[in-house]
């Protein structure tokens, strides 16, 4: 179709056949604006931009197959990641350019999580603490971290939905986002480096955790008061 609006092939008709269904002018008044606006001056310059998407479009392809070849080596590692339903190919393959995927440089999680620069930093002098933003660290990581976050909590049910809800009522929705993203590179260090896929925790995690750790509270202290204590879930 625009090949053929270049050329002088085309209508009004033709063109407002194109308008988005959501358009509310009537099909009449945009036919009437559209007759005769394309001139040979318009014509030119669409030529212009064409030539360039088709360049643009022939470099992309290009990348993409030198992608291709190069990331051969990645292949297995990417497909774990990608196993976590927040983290699409091309995040995964992000995320191993950034990393690699030797996990030796790394003893912990911790110290992975630090070289990230998803650690808080301890900005602290005479008690009194002046900063806690997390530190430069890799930001093309960091980026990306955060956008697969954002997609992890939209995911109904989920840990990382559960993870966010719950911060971001006590500290606000940036820092528990990044919280939900130093969730992740945590999992992708124990997935990296003991070759475990990714399961989720579910969205009660938090609601079960809270109430074995009471449990154990509660028969602790009936125990200390001289108590023998048998847990039996309720019938029904």
């Amino acid at each position: 179709m625009i090949e053929a609006l270049i050329a002088g092939q085309t209508d009004p008709d033709e063109l407002a056949s194109l308008a988005h269904r959501r358009l509310k002018v009537p099909r009449e008044t945009l036919r009437e604006a559209l007759r005769g606006r394309v001139t040979l001056h318009h014509r030119f310059l669409l030529r212009l931009h064409l030539q360039q998407i088709d360049m643009f479009d022939a470099a992309i392809a290009e990348i993409e197959a030198e992608v291709d070849a190069n990331v051969a080596p990645f292949r297995t590692a990417i497909r774990v990641l990608t196993i976590m339903p927040c983290i699409s190919e091309l995040a995964a393959r992000s995320i191993v350019a950034e990393i690699g995927t030797d996990m030796t440089r790394f003893p912990t999680a911790s110290g992975f999580i630090s070289w990230a620069g998803l650690c808080p930093r301890n900005d602290e002098s005479v008690g009194k603490r002046r900063s806690n933003r997390l530190s430069k660290g890799a930001p093309w990581l960091k980026t990306t971290l955060i956008q697969c976050a954002w997609s992890g909590v939209r995911k109904k049910a989920s840990y990382f939905q559960a993870q966010f809800q719950r911060i971001r009522a006590r500290r606000g929705a940036k820092k528990a986002i990044g919280a939900v993203a130093t969730a992740m590179l945590t999992a992708i260090w124990h997935m990296l480096t003991n070759g475990t896929l990714y399961q989720d925790l579910g969205g009660d995690y938090f609601d079960q955790r809270a109430k074995a750790t009471q449990t154990k509270h509660l028969v602790g202290r009936l125990q200390q008061l001289g108590y023998d204590v048998m847990i039996a879930p309720q019938e029904g």
